[in-house]
């Protein structure tokens, strides 16, 4: 696996770049810190009001940049010399595309280390189970090696370039909108996996042809010696084993399990996911055992928060997607969950989710713009005979109703299947506030 960056890389010393997309959940601020750094003159574009944009703001306020706010200014994509586009901002942007017809370049934090990056790299995606497979296999790889974590898991490593040896290996999550920028670079991760595939940010990509064809950009521009793994239950993925340029492997989310501390069938897919990685880089199974077996699971993302009168409460931010729900609620005993979701409507479709809440779940209460429709579905799918329903105006309202349906032995679970746009900033905000209506 050769991993050392293109001696073709120009400097970006004296170019003017604009930042296409602070963030609200400061997915800008990591990359114009190091291309202040890097000596380039940078312009901060974003459609968002300074108002709305404080937390981000505040961490870059020490650098010398120019700030465009409340909507993008067509000089600042027309008259610079590079831009480096946040992942939430869409390809064909208008804006975008007139910079591209004048032959203005573009390109992505995630494009930017790719590039650069002296480390074999490791890239990890699907729809559901990215996170915490990249948090597992971060975790065992570093039993044996210098390991650094990345990528949409929220880490910026571009500061830590310098850092970065060529026997060091960098773990990072990848989503389908950081993939869609790969193309301009032509450079995708040495070890590729692929945790599964099923509907997700179809409001953005429109249609699932359209979505895995952002994800096949991480296996898209590999080398001969380079390798791909999927997903050996994942009827979706299984034949890209025919499209990849390098090796193909496969790992089997029910091969023997390991011994975890969280729960749910959905992490010992991602434990063998992370041991057929950590088998790659000729790893043990007993270190990666151990590794795992102390492996305490990721913030929002089924995480126990509390025990109170018998009853306990797992914090789920993190799921945004119908099929997370669904390895959520299967993590427990059915008719013993008492179920906050709803939130953003990304274009999904509720069905199979209002099918398991009416066969598992004790009661649902619902919040957000999507809250109707999951209770629709449920109603749909349980007839006569299902969980008890509520709406819910607020999430502090939804946690006060979960307290007073559960009883000694059952789960108050927030696990949202939906995106958090419509109520909070971000998944944390949601996770947080949850974390601090449970905590009192």
């Amino acid at each position: 696996m050769n991993a050392e960056p293109s001696s073709s890389i120009p400097t970006l010393a004296g170019l003017r770049v604009t930042v296409v997309g602070l963030g609200r959940f400061g997915g800008g601020i990591g990359v114009t810190k190091w291309l202040c750094e890097q000596g380039a003159r940078v312009t901060v574009s974003d459609k968002a009001p300074a108002e709305k944009l404080e937390d981000s703001l505040a961490k870059i306020a020490a650098l010398d940049v120019v700030l465009h706010l409340g909507s993008h200014e067509e000089k600042d994509f027309l008259d610079a010399d590079l831009l480096v586009v946040n992942p939430a901002m869409p390809s064909d942007h208008p804006l975008l595309l007139a910079a591209d017809a004048v032959g203005v370049p573009r390109t992505s934090e995630t494009n930017l280390f790719l590039q650069r990056c002296a480390a074999p790299i490791v890239g990890i995606t699907g729809s559901v189970g990215k996170s915490t497979t990249t948090a597992m296999t971060g975790a065992a790889l570093s039993c044996n090696f210098n390991v650094h974590v990345g990528g949409n898991i929220g880490v910026c490593l571009l500061d830590k370039l310098d850092n970065i040896a060529p026997t060091d290996i960098v773990v990072l999550e990848l989503s389908s909108f950081q993939l869609e920028n790969v193309p301009f670079v032509r450079k995708s991760p040495h070890v590729a996996l692929v945790t599964n595939l099923t509907p997700n940010h179809l409001d953005r990509h429109r249609t699932m042809g359209a979505y895995a064809l952002a994800k096949k950009n991480i296996f898209r521009y590999q080398g001969a010696d380079d390798l791909l793994i999927l997903n050996a239950q994942c009827e979706e993925t299984r034949a890209w084993q025919d499209e990849t340029p390098g090796r193909t492997a496969f790992f089997d989310p029910l091969g023997e399990p390991f011994e975890l501390a969280v729960p749910g069938c959905h992490n010992q897919a991602n434990a063998q996911a992370a041991w057929r990685i950590a088998r790659e880089f000729g790893l043990d199974r007993s270190v990666v055992a151990s590794s795992l077996r102390q492996f305490a699971g990721l913030p929002h993302r089924l995480q126990l928060l509390a025990k109170q009168d018998g009853i306990l409460f797992y914090n789920d931010s993190k799921c945004t997607t119908p099929e997370g729900a669904i390895v959520a609620i299967e993590a427990f005993d059915p008719g013993r969950v008492i179920l906050i979701a709803g939130g953003y409507d990304k274009g999904v479709d509720f069905a199979h989710l209002g099918a398991v809440i009416a066969e598992r779940v004790k009661a649902l209460i619902v919040i957000g713009a999507t809250g109707e429709a999951i209770a629709s579905a449920t109603r749909k799918a349980a007839g006569n005979i299902g969980p008890v329903i509520e709406q819910a105006d607020s999430l502090s309202s939804s946690v006060s109703a979960a307290r007073s349906l559960a009883e000694s032995g059952d789960v108050v679970l927030l696990s949202p299947a939906c995106a958090s746009y419509d109520m909070f900033l971000n998944y944390e905000q949601r996770g947080n506030e949850f974390t601090r209506l449970v905590m009192g």
